[in-house]
């Protein structure tokens, strides 16, 4: 019984801060879910009902909006709750439920832009082949790559992580992280594994990095060689990279703030770092797909003008 857990529940000391100001973080954080559901579901409805729309770059933006109401479903609904409630108290099931989630749905997020810069890559540099490529069941597979690798790696640390034995109840956050519950493990507890299976998570992510900076050379390098390449690069190739400079941007400095972060920093800073990830992507992806993909906002305008008629 050595590896078993004798911490059966953790208290979110990172809510502390909230009291003074409980109603109003409550109002506005039930609006900002609100208004996460309403942008990425407009989005994922108008690809799933207009036909015309079932094409591969559309298909991987659809997949990565229902990724983002995975996410955030991991965190808002806990928190809201929180923020009604005087105890801020998770069970450890529930806590180590949270942080696959969030972190399955973020390394998702990351695959699935991988795949969208691959396939702006053949689209662009290899426009000839773009079709007999980028059949359904290769795209299919490519989705299911990017959402059942996440899974499968994460699950592998949810595991050895519950298998550790914990001391501490206490975690300065306002969600579950996965390192945050290893540091939580009794001095004589080894954690080896768990460090090994973290380290390789993150190669692996950070290879699909490097695979995105690769396409990019490529895809600008061929783009300035013609007119229509430079126009096609400006309105498909816009979105996703600034897309995956604010992503990028972000779970850098997440990781950067939980590895190596001062605890000197006040707390409702860490806690913006904290959820960074689930608070800007979700509703800056699809305004910036949505603005910027021409079908798209046609087929938005285009509704809002039979509303108003």
């Amino acid at each position: 019984m050595d590896n078993v857990s004798i911490v059966r529940s953790f208290i979110l000391t990172g809510l502390n801060e909230t009291n003074n100001y409980r109603i109003a973080l409550f109002t506005f954080t039930l609006l900002y879910y609100c208004m996460i559901w309403f942008f990425n579901l407009t989005i994922i409805m108008i690809i799933i009902l207009d036909k015309n729309l079932h094409e591969p770059m559309y298909i991987l933006l659809c997949s990565f909006c229902i990724n983002s109401l995975y996410g955030t479903a991991g965190f808002y609904p806990k928190f809201i709750f929180d923020l009604l409630s005087s105890s801020h108290v998770i069970s450890y099931e529930a806590c180590l439920l949270q942080a696959f989630v969030m972190y399955s749905s973020a390394c998702s997020d990351l695959s699935i832009l991988a795949v969208m810069a691959y396939d702006r890559y053949l689209a662009i540099c290899r426009p000839l082949h773009y079709h007999s490529f980028m059949t359904k069941s290769r795209l299919s597979k490519m989705v299911c790559f990017s959402w059942i690798t996440p899974l499968c790696i994460f699950s592998i640390n949810i595991v050895m992580t519950s298998r550790l034995r914990l001391c501490t109840t206490n975690m300065k956050k306002i969600l579950c992280v996965n390192w945050i519950i290893i540091k939580l493990a009794c001095p004589d507890t080894n954690t080896f594994l768990n460090n090994i299976i973290a380290y390789f998570t993150i190669f692996l992510y950070v290879s699909h990095g490097f695979f995105v900076i690769w396409t990019y050379m490529h895809l600008i390098k061929t783009s300035v060689r013609s007119k229509d390449d430079r126009v096609k690069f400006m309105q498909t190739c816009v979105p996703h990279l600034a897309s995956l400079t604010a992503f990028v941007s972000i779970i850098v400095t997440d990781f950067m703030s939980m590895r190596f972060g001062s605890t000197d920093l006040p707390q409702s800073l860490q806690n913006f770092i904290s959820i960074e990830f689930l608070l800007i992507p979700p509703v800056l992806n699809p305004l910036i797909y949505g603005f910027k993909l021409t079908k798209i906002r046609h087929r938005i305008l285009g509704f809002v003008h039979v509303r108003r008629k």
